[in-house]
């Protein structure tokens, strides 16, 4: 089954269409035959401007999971012999930072069928029924429903074609090189023990989180195969998610674990260590 033929996601393609039609309307008395590419990157912006909510819950709730998971791996230990108590104990730490185990899932739901509208817009030869027109526009004279793959099978890829196909997939990987260096993913640390009964379980992802990681690098060759405008949806959206992940690191930085207190029984001269949180 085709996705895009789902009826809600297709009512938005087909809002999508409208407005970015609208949109390289107002913009071609200035911007000429650019406009329709220009009313892509606008597009996207717009939507990733409605979307910063999600992000910030996203964010949010990592930074929480951040902080919890050396506290949920010690209750763990602590009380591994004794799932109801533990079940408490651990309802009653995510209670007291007014977060749960699945926050953060919501936001990922709510923005993935608004993505996937929008990219769908960018891939699908008709749209509501009639012709995608957006598709038929140019940029430098090369048509947006063209693609760099799609070039070579028939014979239409000319040396400009080339350059800003090229410019398009290199930028996608540079940006991908900048956010594997500055916000590498790595997976949230697993509890040391089973969830108690009734818990929700915290499912292993450091396989999809290392999957993840790759996965600008992927869009980067994604870009060669899919037509011009959805290489220009890529390139700005995921220069918006490096953007967007760098000023919610700072908003919501994750917070250095604090040490265990020093047990009573030692006899050491040394007092329990303060605790400290890492500098943003």
């Amino acid at each position: 089954m085709n996705i895009y033929e789902f009826g809600p996601l297709a009512a938005l393609i087909d809002l999508a269409h409208t407005v970015i039609t609208g949109i390289a309307e107002l913009l071609e008395p200035l911007a000429g035959s650019a406009s329709a590419a220009l009313a892509v990157v606008l597009l996207t912006l717009i939507v990733r401007t409605l979307l910063i909510p999600v992000g910030g819950a996203q964010a949010k709730a990592a930074a929480a999971r951040s902080r919890l998971a050396p506290r949920l791996a010690e209750l763990n230990a602590a009380h591994k012999d004794n799932r109801e108590l533990l079940a408490r104990k651990t309802m009653e730490l995510y209670q007291s930072e007014n977060t749960s185990p699945t926050a953060g899932c919501l936001p990922v739901l709510i923005q993935m069928p608004v993505l996937a509208a929008v990219y769908g817009l960018f891939i699908l030869p008709t749209v509501g029924g009639h012709p995608n027109d957006l598709l038929g526009q140019t940029l430098l004279g090369i048509p947006l429903g063209s693609s760099l793959v799609g070039g070579i099978a028939d014979g239409t890829l000319s040396a400009g074609r080339i350059v800003v196909f090229a410019a398009i997939i290199v930028l996608i990987a540079v940006v991908a090189q900048t956010s594997r260096r500055l916000l590498p993913i790595t997976a949230p640390a697993q509890p040391a023990a089973q969830p108690a009964p009734g818990m929700p379980a915290m499912p292993d992802m450091s396989g999809v989180f290392r999957a993840m990681s790759f996965l600008p690098f992927l869009t980067a060759v994604i870009a060669a195969f899919i037509p011009l405008a959805a290489g220009i949806y890529l390139l700005t959206t995921t220069s918006w998610t490096l953007v967007e992940r760098l000023v919610l690191r700072r908003v919501y930085p994750p917070l250095a674990p604090e040490p265990p207190a020093e047990d009573p029984s030692d006899d050491g001269d040394a007092g329990p260590t303060p605790p400290r949180r890492a500098a943003d």
